[in-house]
Protein backbone atom coordinates (compact mmCIF):
# COMPACT_ATOMS: atom_id res chain seq x y z
CA UNK A 1 0.00 0.00 0.00
CA UNK A 2 1.48 3.26 -0.84
CA UNK A 3 1.70 6.36 1.55
CA UNK A 4 0.01 9.23 0.29
CA UNK A 5 2.51 12.14 0.22
CA UNK A 6 2.24 15.54 1.86
CA UNK A 7 2.71 18.54 -0.18
CA UNK A 8 4.00 21.54 1.65
CA UNK A 9 2.50 24.85 0.38
CA UNK A 10 4.06 27.58 -0.58
CA UNK A 11 2.99 31.05 0.84
CA UNK A 12 1.36 32.61 -2.10
CA UNK A 13 3.77 36.03 -2.73
CA UNK A 14 0.83 38.06 -4.09
CA UNK A 15 -1.69 37.45 -1.22
CA UNK A 16 1.16 38.30 1.73
CA UNK A 17 1.54 41.77 -0.56
CA UNK A 18 -2.16 42.22 -0.16
CA UNK A 19 -2.48 41.45 3.80
CA UNK A 20 0.43 44.08 4.27
CA UNK A 21 -1.65 46.70 2.41
CA UNK A 22 -4.71 46.01 3.89
CA UNK A 23 -3.16 46.10 7.44
CA UNK A 24 -1.85 49.51 6.35
CA UNK A 25 -5.07 51.08 4.99
CA UNK A 26 -6.56 50.35 8.39
CA UNK A 27 -3.61 52.00 10.39
CA UNK A 28 -3.57 55.12 8.16
CA UNK A 29 -7.30 55.28 8.35
CA UNK A 30 -7.37 54.91 11.90
CA UNK A 31 -4.53 58.29 11.90
CA UNK A 32 -6.76 60.06 9.59
CA UNK A 33 -9.89 59.70 11.56
CA UNK A 34 -8.03 60.19 14.36
CA UNK A 35 -6.11 63.45 12.87
CA UNK A 36 -9.76 64.55 11.64
CA UNK A 37 -11.59 63.69 15.21
CA UNK A 38 -8.65 65.67 16.62
CA UNK A 39 -9.20 68.69 14.89
CA UNK A 40 -13.02 68.24 14.87
CA UNK A 41 -12.85 68.36 18.55
CA UNK A 42 -11.44 71.74 18.33
CA UNK A 43 -14.69 72.49 16.66
CA UNK A 44 -17.37 70.33 17.39
CA UNK A 45 -19.14 71.60 20.29
CA UNK A 46 -20.33 68.93 22.76
CA UNK A 47 -22.96 68.54 25.29
CA UNK A 48 -25.20 71.37 23.90
CA UNK A 49 -28.02 71.75 27.10
CA UNK A 50 -31.25 70.64 26.94
CA UNK A 51 -32.74 72.22 30.36
CA UNK A 52 -31.72 75.52 31.35
CA UNK A 53 -28.67 75.37 33.58
CA UNK A 54 -27.99 77.83 36.52
CA UNK A 55 -24.20 78.90 37.33
CA UNK A 56 -23.66 80.50 40.31
CA UNK A 57 -20.50 82.25 40.84
CA UNK A 58 -18.72 80.48 38.07
CA UNK A 59 -20.26 77.31 39.37
CA UNK A 60 -22.44 75.13 37.30
CA UNK A 61 -25.30 73.83 40.37
CA UNK A 62 -27.43 72.28 38.22
CA UNK A 63 -27.04 68.86 38.66
CA UNK A 64 -27.64 69.86 42.44
CA UNK A 65 -30.89 71.42 41.96
CA UNK A 66 -33.91 69.97 43.23
CA UNK A 67 -36.69 71.08 40.76
CA UNK A 68 -36.37 73.10 37.45
CA UNK A 69 -35.55 76.81 36.43
CA UNK A 70 -39.01 78.21 35.36
CA UNK A 71 -38.99 80.91 32.96
CA UNK A 72 -42.33 82.42 31.97
CA UNK A 73 -42.61 85.73 30.65
CA UNK A 74 -39.00 86.89 31.16
CA UNK A 75 -39.43 86.19 35.14
CA UNK A 76 -36.50 83.27 36.19
CA UNK A 77 -38.40 81.70 38.92
CA UNK A 78 -36.06 79.03 41.75
CA UNK A 79 -37.99 76.71 43.72
CA UNK A 80 -37.99 77.90 47.16
CA UNK A 81 -35.70 74.65 47.97
CA UNK A 82 -33.28 75.61 45.70
CA UNK A 83 -33.18 79.13 47.15
CA UNK A 84 -32.75 77.45 50.92
CA UNK A 85 -29.29 75.62 49.41
CA UNK A 86 -28.20 78.36 47.63
CA UNK A 87 -28.74 81.84 49.41
CA UNK A 88 -31.22 81.65 52.30
CA UNK A 89 -31.14 78.13 54.42
CA UNK A 90 -33.69 79.95 56.75
CA UNK A 91 -36.29 80.50 53.88
CA UNK A 92 -39.56 80.67 55.98
CA UNK A 93 -43.12 80.20 54.94
CA UNK A 94 -44.81 82.51 56.97
CA UNK A 95 -48.27 81.13 57.05
CA UNK A 96 -50.12 84.23 58.86
CA UNK A 97 -49.43 86.25 55.64
CA UNK A 98 -49.42 83.48 52.97
CA UNK A 99 -46.24 85.01 52.27
CA UNK A 100 -42.43 83.63 52.04
CA UNK A 101 -39.84 85.21 54.05
CA UNK A 102 -35.79 85.22 52.98
CA UNK A 103 -32.98 87.34 54.40
CA UNK A 104 -29.56 87.52 53.38
CA UNK A 105 -26.63 89.75 54.31
CA UNK A 106 -28.50 92.79 55.30
CA UNK A 107 -32.00 92.63 53.98
CA UNK A 108 -35.00 90.46 54.61
CA UNK A 109 -37.95 90.20 52.38
CA UNK A 110 -41.33 89.15 52.09
CA UNK A 111 -43.30 88.31 48.91
CA UNK A 112 -46.70 86.86 49.22
CA UNK A 113 -48.19 84.96 46.08
CA UNK A 114 -51.33 87.27 45.28
CA UNK A 115 -50.15 90.82 44.46
CA UNK A 116 -46.96 92.09 42.34
CA UNK A 117 -45.46 93.91 46.07
CA UNK A 118 -42.54 92.80 48.44
CA UNK A 119 -41.68 94.16 51.81
CA UNK A 120 -37.97 94.70 52.28
CA UNK A 121 -36.56 96.29 55.31
CA UNK A 122 -39.85 97.06 56.47
CA UNK A 123 -40.49 99.19 53.18
CA UNK A 124 -43.17 98.05 50.49
CA UNK A 125 -42.25 97.82 47.09
CA UNK A 126 -43.64 97.26 43.72
CA UNK A 127 -42.44 93.90 41.69
CA UNK A 128 -43.27 92.28 38.12
CA UNK A 129 -43.85 89.36 39.53
CA UNK A 130 -44.54 86.98 42.76
CA UNK A 131 -44.31 83.73 44.63
CA UNK A 132 -45.99 81.04 42.36
CA UNK A 133 -47.02 77.17 43.23
CA UNK A 134 -46.18 75.02 40.95
CA UNK A 135 -46.33 70.84 41.04
CA UNK A 136 -46.62 71.33 44.52
CA UNK A 137 -43.70 73.52 45.01
CA UNK A 138 -42.66 76.95 45.84
CA UNK A 139 -41.57 79.20 43.04
CA UNK A 140 -40.08 82.27 43.72
CA UNK A 141 -39.12 85.09 41.11
CA UNK A 142 -35.31 85.07 41.35
CA UNK A 143 -35.41 88.49 39.35
CA UNK A 144 -36.92 90.65 41.80
CA UNK A 145 -35.16 89.19 44.58
CA UNK A 146 -31.54 90.32 42.97
CA UNK A 147 -31.08 93.36 45.21
CA UNK A 148 -32.21 91.46 48.32
CA UNK A 149 -29.54 88.50 47.47
CA UNK A 150 -26.84 91.38 46.24
CA UNK A 151 -26.72 89.29 42.62
CA UNK A 152 -26.69 90.13 39.54
CA UNK A 153 -28.06 87.65 36.55
CA UNK A 154 -28.08 87.05 33.22
CA UNK A 155 -30.31 84.53 30.95
CA UNK A 156 -28.57 84.09 28.00
CA UNK A 157 -31.46 81.95 25.98
CA UNK A 158 -29.01 80.84 23.17
CA UNK A 159 -27.33 78.56 25.02
CA UNK A 160 -30.11 78.27 28.19
CA UNK A 161 -27.68 79.27 30.94
CA UNK A 162 -28.55 81.59 33.65
CA UNK A 163 -25.50 82.82 35.82
CA UNK A 164 -26.11 84.68 38.96
CA UNK A 165 -23.13 86.34 40.58
CA UNK A 166 -22.70 88.12 43.55
CA UNK A 167 -21.65 91.59 43.82
CA UNK A 168 -19.59 91.44 46.56
CA UNK A 169 -17.19 88.77 45.39
CA UNK A 170 -13.83 89.62 43.38
CA UNK A 171 -14.45 88.80 39.34
CA UNK A 172 -11.88 89.05 37.30
CA UNK A 173 -11.97 89.49 32.98
CA UNK A 174 -9.44 88.94 29.77
CA UNK A 175 -9.39 89.14 26.26
CA UNK A 176 -8.81 86.30 23.94
CA UNK A 177 -6.12 87.42 22.07
CA UNK A 178 -6.62 84.05 19.57
CA UNK A 179 -9.55 82.15 18.55
CA UNK A 180 -9.76 78.88 21.03
CA UNK A 181 -11.70 76.08 22.04
CA UNK A 182 -12.81 76.09 25.62
CA UNK A 183 -12.15 72.40 26.66
CA UNK A 184 -13.80 70.76 29.45
CA UNK A 185 -10.11 70.06 31.00
CA UNK A 186 -6.63 70.42 31.07
CA UNK A 187 -6.22 66.62 29.67
CA UNK A 188 -4.74 66.51 26.21
CA UNK A 189 -7.49 65.38 24.30
CA UNK A 190 -11.09 66.81 25.89
CA UNK A 191 -14.28 67.69 25.05
CA UNK A 192 -15.21 71.20 23.47
CA UNK A 193 -17.75 73.42 25.34
CA UNK A 194 -18.00 76.22 23.55
CA UNK A 195 -15.64 78.61 20.95
CA UNK A 196 -14.18 82.05 21.66
CA UNK A 197 -13.37 84.56 18.94
CA UNK A 198 -10.38 86.89 19.01
CA UNK A 199 -10.99 89.89 20.80
CA UNK A 200 -13.81 87.83 23.21
CA UNK A 201 -14.10 89.04 26.67
CA UNK A 202 -14.53 86.30 29.45
CA UNK A 203 -14.65 86.03 32.81
CA UNK A 204 -11.58 84.34 34.80
CA UNK A 205 -12.31 81.75 37.48
CA UNK A 206 -9.30 80.59 38.02
CA UNK A 207 -5.38 79.81 36.75
CA UNK A 208 -4.20 76.33 37.10
CA UNK A 209 -0.76 76.88 35.40
CA UNK A 210 -0.74 76.65 31.81
CA UNK A 211 -4.15 76.82 31.74
CA UNK A 212 -6.73 79.23 32.86
CA UNK A 213 -10.49 78.24 34.23
CA UNK A 214 -12.88 80.94 32.50
CA UNK A 215 -16.27 81.38 31.88
CA UNK A 216 -17.76 82.47 28.08
CA UNK A 217 -20.48 85.00 27.22
CA UNK A 218 -22.29 82.00 26.37
CA UNK A 219 -22.20 80.98 30.16
CA UNK A 220 -20.11 78.00 29.52
CA UNK A 221 -17.21 76.92 32.01
CA UNK A 222 -13.82 74.91 30.73
CA UNK A 223 -10.12 75.55 30.34
CA UNK A 224 -8.08 77.58 27.87
CA UNK A 225 -4.18 78.23 27.64
CA UNK A 226 -3.29 80.72 29.57
CA UNK A 227 -1.13 82.20 27.03
CA UNK A 228 -4.16 82.92 24.78
CA UNK A 229 -5.55 85.05 27.32
CA UNK A 230 -4.64 89.06 27.72
CA UNK A 231 -5.27 91.79 30.04
CA UNK A 232 -6.82 90.15 32.70
CA UNK A 233 -8.02 92.85 35.33
CA UNK A 234 -9.99 93.21 38.08
CA UNK A 235 -13.26 94.43 37.21
CA UNK A 236 -14.76 94.03 40.73
CA UNK A 237 -13.57 93.99 44.48
CA UNK A 238 -14.27 91.66 47.06
CA UNK A 239 -16.14 93.52 49.51
CA UNK A 240 -15.56 92.07 53.25
CA UNK A 241 -17.66 92.62 56.06
CA UNK A 242 -15.37 94.75 58.70
CA UNK A 243 -15.80 93.81 62.82
CA UNK A 244 -16.85 96.62 64.83
CA UNK A 245 -14.22 95.04 67.62
CA UNK A 246 -10.99 94.85 66.47
CA UNK A 247 -9.64 92.16 68.23
CA UNK A 248 -11.28 90.33 71.96
CA UNK A 249 -14.87 91.77 72.82
CA UNK A 250 -14.04 92.73 76.54
CA UNK A 251 -17.75 93.46 77.57
CA UNK A 252 -19.72 94.47 80.79
CA UNK A 253 -23.06 94.93 81.65
CA UNK A 254 -24.25 97.85 83.45
CA UNK A 255 -27.38 96.64 84.99
CA UNK A 256 -30.05 98.84 86.82
CA UNK A 257 -33.74 98.00 87.10
CA UNK A 258 -36.29 99.27 85.25
CA UNK A 259 -37.77 102.17 86.80
CA UNK A 260 -34.08 103.78 87.76
CA UNK A 261 -31.89 105.71 85.88
CA UNK A 262 -28.30 105.57 83.82
CA UNK A 263 -26.15 105.41 86.58
CA UNK A 264 -23.64 108.76 85.85
CA UNK A 265 -19.60 107.50 84.88
CA UNK A 266 -18.27 110.75 84.04
CA UNK A 267 -14.74 111.09 84.74
CA UNK A 268 -14.36 107.29 84.84
CA UNK A 269 -12.64 104.66 83.04
CA UNK A 270 -12.94 101.15 82.52
CA UNK A 271 -9.66 99.45 82.35
CA UNK A 272 -9.41 97.20 79.81
CA UNK A 273 -13.69 97.48 78.89
CA UNK A 274 -14.42 98.05 75.02
CA UNK A 275 -18.10 97.11 75.26
CA UNK A 276 -20.69 98.35 77.74
CA UNK A 277 -24.16 97.06 77.74
CA UNK A 278 -26.35 99.40 79.98
CA UNK A 279 -30.12 98.21 80.73
CA UNK A 280 -32.42 100.12 78.25
CA UNK A 281 -34.92 98.30 76.81
CA UNK A 282 -37.64 95.89 77.98
CA UNK A 283 -40.71 94.26 77.39
CA UNK A 284 -43.83 95.89 78.92
CA UNK A 285 -47.16 93.52 80.48
CA UNK A 286 -48.15 94.44 76.71
CA UNK A 287 -45.55 93.32 74.60
CA UNK A 288 -44.25 96.50 74.37
CA UNK A 289 -40.52 97.32 74.05
CA UNK A 290 -40.04 100.32 76.41
CA UNK A 291 -37.23 102.65 76.90
CA UNK A 292 -35.13 103.26 79.85
CA UNK A 293 -32.71 105.95 78.30
CA UNK A 294 -33.77 109.65 78.68
CA UNK A 295 -31.15 112.18 79.98
CA UNK A 296 -28.93 110.00 82.12
CA UNK A 297 -29.35 107.27 78.87
CA UNK A 298 -28.31 109.98 76.93
CA UNK A 299 -25.67 111.09 79.06
CA UNK A 300 -24.32 107.60 79.62
CA UNK A 301 -23.77 106.89 75.67
CA UNK A 302 -22.19 110.45 75.79
CA UNK A 303 -19.11 109.01 78.68
CA UNK A 304 -19.34 105.48 76.65
CA UNK A 305 -18.31 107.25 73.09
CA UNK A 306 -15.79 109.65 74.73
CA UNK A 307 -13.81 106.92 75.81
CA UNK A 308 -13.65 104.87 73.20
CA UNK A 309 -16.59 102.55 74.58
CA UNK A 310 -19.25 100.66 71.99
CA UNK A 311 -22.65 100.34 73.84
CA UNK A 312 -24.45 97.43 72.79
CA UNK A 313 -28.16 98.19 74.69
CA UNK A 314 -29.52 94.96 76.76
CA UNK A 315 -33.50 93.95 75.25
CA UNK A 316 -34.72 92.23 77.91
CA UNK A 317 -38.18 89.92 78.62
CA UNK A 318 -37.26 90.13 82.85
CA UNK A 319 -40.34 90.22 85.11
CA UNK A 320 -43.00 87.89 86.05
CA UNK A 321 -45.63 87.26 83.50
CA UNK A 322 -43.21 87.65 80.49
CA UNK A 323 -43.45 83.99 79.39
CA UNK A 324 -46.69 84.19 78.02
CA UNK A 325 -45.87 87.39 76.71
CA UNK A 326 -42.94 86.87 74.84
CA UNK A 327 -44.44 83.94 72.79
CA UNK A 328 -47.31 85.75 71.86
CA UNK A 329 -44.74 87.89 70.07
CA UNK A 330 -42.73 85.28 68.50
CA UNK A 331 -45.52 83.12 67.43
CA UNK A 332 -46.88 85.90 65.05
CA UNK A 333 -44.34 87.33 62.22
CA UNK A 334 -46.29 90.35 62.54
CA UNK A 335 -45.35 90.80 66.00
CA UNK A 336 -41.64 89.90 65.54
CA UNK A 337 -41.79 92.71 62.83
CA UNK A 338 -43.43 95.41 65.52
CA UNK A 339 -40.99 94.27 67.64
CA UNK A 340 -37.75 94.62 65.21
CA UNK A 341 -38.41 97.88 63.95
CA UNK A 342 -38.54 99.26 67.48
CA UNK A 343 -35.29 98.11 68.26
CA UNK A 344 -33.68 99.58 64.76
CA UNK A 345 -35.57 102.98 65.70
CA UNK A 346 -34.19 102.81 69.18
CA UNK A 347 -30.84 102.06 67.89
CA UNK A 348 -31.05 104.75 65.19
CA UNK A 349 -32.67 107.58 67.40
CA UNK A 350 -29.76 107.08 70.19
CA UNK A 351 -26.93 106.18 68.20
CA UNK A 352 -26.46 102.60 69.22
CA UNK A 353 -23.94 100.17 68.74
CA UNK A 354 -25.53 97.36 69.26
CA UNK A 355 -28.22 95.42 70.70
CA UNK A 356 -28.21 92.68 73.60
CA UNK A 357 -30.61 90.52 72.95
CA UNK A 358 -31.05 88.80 76.81
CA UNK A 359 -34.24 87.17 76.32
CA UNK A 360 -34.59 84.28 79.89
CA UNK A 361 -37.80 81.87 81.00
CA UNK A 362 -38.97 81.25 77.66
CA UNK A 363 -41.22 78.37 76.70
CA UNK A 364 -39.64 75.08 75.30
CA UNK A 365 -42.11 74.65 72.25
CA UNK A 366 -40.78 78.12 71.12
CA UNK A 367 -37.10 77.54 70.46
CA UNK A 368 -37.54 77.53 66.47
CA UNK A 369 -39.61 80.82 66.67
CA UNK A 370 -36.95 82.62 68.99
CA UNK A 371 -34.61 81.67 65.90
CA UNK A 372 -36.97 83.26 63.73
CA UNK A 373 -36.95 86.50 65.73
CA UNK A 374 -32.99 86.48 65.60
CA UNK A 375 -32.82 85.74 62.00
CA UNK A 376 -35.22 88.13 60.80
CA UNK A 377 -33.69 91.04 63.24
CA UNK A 378 -30.07 90.46 61.93
CA UNK A 379 -30.22 92.09 58.43
CA UNK A 380 -32.05 94.87 59.94
CA UNK A 381 -29.43 95.64 62.33
CA UNK A 382 -26.62 94.74 59.68
CA UNK A 383 -28.06 97.39 57.52
CA UNK A 384 -27.38 100.17 60.06
CA UNK A 385 -24.41 98.91 61.04
CA UNK A 386 -25.23 97.91 64.51
CA UNK A 387 -24.12 94.49 66.11
CA UNK A 388 -26.57 91.76 67.45
CA UNK A 389 -25.03 89.44 70.46
CA UNK A 390 -27.58 87.14 71.96
CA UNK A 391 -27.38 85.49 75.80
CA UNK A 392 -27.78 81.91 76.09
CA UNK A 393 -27.67 79.88 78.99
CA UNK A 394 -25.26 76.12 79.34
CA UNK A 395 -26.69 73.36 77.01
CA UNK A 396 -27.99 71.33 79.46
CA UNK A 397 -30.78 72.26 82.21
CA UNK A 398 -34.07 72.91 82.39
CA UNK A 399 -37.07 73.67 79.70
CA UNK A 400 -37.66 77.60 79.80
CA UNK A 401 -33.75 78.26 80.97
CA UNK A 402 -31.93 75.77 78.57
CA UNK A 403 -33.65 74.25 75.84
CA UNK A 404 -35.69 77.14 74.63
CA UNK A 405 -32.64 78.02 72.40
CA UNK A 406 -31.06 76.69 69.52
CA UNK A 407 -27.45 77.13 69.86
CA UNK A 408 -26.79 75.89 66.67
CA UNK A 409 -28.73 78.61 64.88
CA UNK A 410 -28.11 81.77 66.91
CA UNK A 411 -24.21 80.74 66.44
CA UNK A 412 -24.25 81.01 62.83
CA UNK A 413 -27.05 83.96 62.65
CA UNK A 414 -25.90 86.44 65.30
CA UNK A 415 -22.73 88.41 65.35
CA UNK A 416 -21.82 87.11 68.95
CA UNK A 417 -23.46 84.20 71.22
CA UNK A 418 -22.58 84.78 74.49
CA UNK A 419 -22.39 82.36 77.18
CA UNK A 420 -23.92 82.95 80.64
CA UNK A 421 -21.35 80.43 81.99
CA UNK A 422 -23.36 80.61 85.58
CA UNK A 423 -25.30 79.96 87.69
CA UNK A 424 -23.97 76.35 87.47
CA UNK A 425 -25.84 75.80 91.08
CA UNK A 426 -28.44 78.90 91.39
CA UNK A 427 -31.28 80.23 93.52
CA UNK A 428 -33.44 77.57 92.44
CA UNK A 429 -31.07 74.97 93.27
CA UNK A 430 -32.36 72.44 96.37
CA UNK A 431 -28.48 72.23 97.35
CA UNK A 432 -25.36 74.06 97.39
CA UNK A 433 -22.82 74.46 95.13
CA UNK A 434 -20.63 76.32 93.03
CA UNK A 435 -22.06 79.54 90.95
CA UNK A 436 -19.32 78.62 87.96
CA UNK A 437 -16.28 75.55 88.76
CA UNK A 438 -14.26 75.79 85.83
CA UNK A 439 -14.67 72.21 84.77
CA UNK A 440 -18.48 72.91 84.04
CA UNK A 441 -17.23 75.90 82.67
CA UNK A 442 -14.86 74.24 79.91
CA UNK A 443 -17.21 71.16 79.28
CA UNK A 444 -20.01 73.58 78.54
CA UNK A 445 -17.94 75.60 76.10
CA UNK A 446 -16.67 72.58 74.42
CA UNK A 447 -20.21 71.62 73.74
CA UNK A 448 -20.71 74.85 72.42
CA UNK A 449 -17.81 74.56 69.88
CA UNK A 450 -18.04 70.53 68.77
CA UNK A 451 -22.13 70.02 69.04
CA UNK A 452 -22.88 73.40 68.22
CA UNK A 453 -20.97 74.16 65.81
CA UNK A 454 -20.42 77.62 67.02
CA UNK A 455 -17.28 79.52 65.53
CA UNK A 456 -15.23 80.42 68.39
CA UNK A 457 -14.63 84.17 67.36
CA UNK A 458 -18.37 84.74 67.43
CA UNK A 459 -18.44 82.67 71.18
CA UNK A 460 -17.97 84.84 74.24
CA UNK A 461 -17.14 83.81 77.78
CA UNK A 462 -19.57 85.32 80.25
CA UNK A 463 -17.77 85.41 83.88
CA UNK A 464 -20.10 86.14 87.26
CA UNK A 465 -18.75 88.58 89.20
CA UNK A 466 -20.53 86.96 92.38
CA UNK A 467 -20.28 84.06 94.33
CA UNK A 468 -23.05 82.43 96.21
CA UNK A 469 -23.55 81.75 100.42
CA UNK A 470 -24.82 79.14 101.50
CA UNK A 471 -26.93 78.60 104.18
CA UNK A 472 -27.86 74.63 105.53
CA UNK A 473 -29.61 73.58 108.76
CA UNK A 474 -28.15 71.31 111.29
CA UNK A 475 -29.28 68.59 109.25
CA UNK A 476 -28.05 69.19 105.63
CA UNK A 477 -31.55 70.80 104.18
CA UNK A 478 -31.21 73.69 102.47
CA UNK A 479 -32.69 77.00 104.20
CA UNK A 480 -31.60 79.78 102.66
CA UNK A 481 -28.60 81.52 99.70
CA UNK A 482 -28.09 84.72 98.79
CA UNK A 483 -26.00 86.45 95.52
CA UNK A 484 -22.37 88.13 97.45
CA UNK A 485 -20.51 90.82 94.83
CA UNK A 486 -16.54 89.73 94.56
CA UNK A 487 -16.29 92.99 96.48
CA UNK A 488 -18.10 91.87 99.46
CA UNK A 489 -17.02 88.60 99.76
CA UNK A 490 -14.02 89.13 102.42
CA UNK A 491 -16.46 91.32 104.51
CA UNK A 492 -18.51 88.51 104.31
CA UNK A 493 -16.61 85.78 105.35
CA UNK A 494 -15.19 85.51 109.16
CA UNK A 495 -11.96 86.51 108.76
CA UNK A 496 -10.52 83.41 110.62
CA UNK A 497 -11.92 80.58 108.29
CA UNK A 498 -9.95 78.70 106.90
CA UNK A 499 -9.64 78.82 102.38
CA UNK A 500 -9.42 75.49 101.05
CA UNK A 501 -8.29 75.16 97.30
CA UNK A 502 -10.29 73.02 95.19
CA UNK A 503 -7.99 72.32 92.01
CA UNK A 504 -10.72 70.92 89.94
CA UNK A 505 -13.18 74.03 90.28
CA UNK A 506 -10.23 76.30 90.11
CA UNK A 507 -11.87 77.92 93.15
CA UNK A 508 -11.66 78.27 97.13
CA UNK A 509 -13.94 76.61 99.07
CA UNK A 510 -15.30 77.72 102.59
CA UNK A 511 -17.26 76.32 105.41
CA UNK A 512 -18.08 77.14 109.05
CA UNK A 513 -20.44 77.02 111.63
CA UNK A 514 -22.93 79.99 112.93
CA UNK A 515 -25.42 80.02 115.32
CA UNK A 516 -26.29 76.27 114.52
CA UNK A 517 -26.50 76.73 110.64
CA UNK A 518 -23.44 75.67 108.27
CA UNK A 519 -22.82 78.43 105.95
CA UNK A 520 -20.92 77.00 102.21
CA UNK A 521 -19.29 79.17 99.51
CA UNK A 522 -17.39 78.34 96.63
CA UNK A 523 -15.38 81.87 96.46
CA UNK A 524 -15.36 83.90 92.99
CA UNK A 525 -11.85 86.08 93.38
CA UNK A 526 -9.07 87.09 91.52
CA UNK A 527 -7.30 83.26 90.70
CA UNK A 528 -10.52 81.46 90.12
CA UNK A 529 -11.33 84.30 87.14
CA UNK A 530 -7.82 83.84 85.82
CA UNK A 531 -8.36 80.24 85.54
CA UNK A 532 -11.72 80.69 83.62
CA UNK A 533 -10.17 83.74 81.44
CA UNK A 534 -7.19 80.91 80.45
CA UNK A 535 -10.05 79.43 78.22
CA UNK A 536 -10.12 81.98 75.96
CA UNK A 537 -6.75 82.11 74.87
CA UNK A 538 -7.06 78.18 75.06
CA UNK A 539 -10.43 78.10 72.46
CA UNK A 540 -9.24 81.36 70.58
CA UNK A 541 -12.96 82.63 71.80
CA UNK A 542 -14.07 86.25 70.83
CA UNK A 543 -13.69 87.61 73.65
CA UNK A 544 -15.53 88.05 77.48
CA UNK A 545 -18.26 89.50 79.05
CA UNK A 546 -18.95 90.29 82.92
CA UNK A 547 -21.87 90.31 85.38
CA UNK A 548 -21.99 92.68 86.52
CA UNK A 549 -20.34 96.37 86.63
CA UNK A 550 -20.44 97.72 90.35
CA UNK A 551 -19.48 94.04 91.82
CA UNK A 552 -15.75 93.84 90.93
CA UNK A 553 -12.90 94.58 92.82
CA UNK A 554 -10.55 97.36 91.71
CA UNK A 555 -8.31 95.57 90.05
CA UNK A 556 -10.59 93.08 88.39
CA UNK A 557 -11.10 95.03 84.82
CA UNK A 558 -7.27 95.16 84.73
CA UNK A 559 -6.62 91.10 85.25
CA UNK A 560 -8.90 90.65 82.71
CA UNK A 561 -7.62 93.27 80.23
CA UNK A 562 -4.23 91.54 80.68
CA UNK A 563 -5.66 88.26 80.50
CA UNK A 564 -7.69 89.08 77.01
CA UNK A 565 -4.25 90.45 75.77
Amino acid sequence: MKTAKRVKRVPNVNQKKKRIIRIFIIILAVIILGIIGFIANDYIIVGKNEKTNLVINNNNVTDYLKNEILIQDDEIYVSKDDLANFFDKYIYEDTENNQIVTTYEDKIAAIGFDENQMTVNGSNTSTYAHAIKENDQIYLPLTELKDVYGIEIENIEDSKVVTVDSISREQKKAIANANMAVKSSTNFISRTLDRVEKGDYVIVVSEEGKYTKIRTENGKIGYVKSNKLANVVVTRQNIDEEKQIDGKVNLVWDYYSQVASAPNRDGTTIDGINVVSPAFFHLNSNGELEENVGESGQAYINWAHNNGYKVWAMVQNAGSGMMNITSSIMNSYNNRQELIESIVDYCVKYGLDGINIDFENMKKEDIDLFSRFIIELEPRLKEIGAVLSVDVTAPDGADTWSLCFDRLVLGDVADYLIFMAYDQYGASSDKAGTTAGYNWVELNLQKFLQTYEVESDKLILDVPLYARLWIEDGNGNLEDQEAIPMNQINQTIPSDVQKNWDDELKQYYVEYVQNGSTYKMWIEDNESLQAKLSLISKYNLGGVASWEMGMENNDTFAIISQNLN
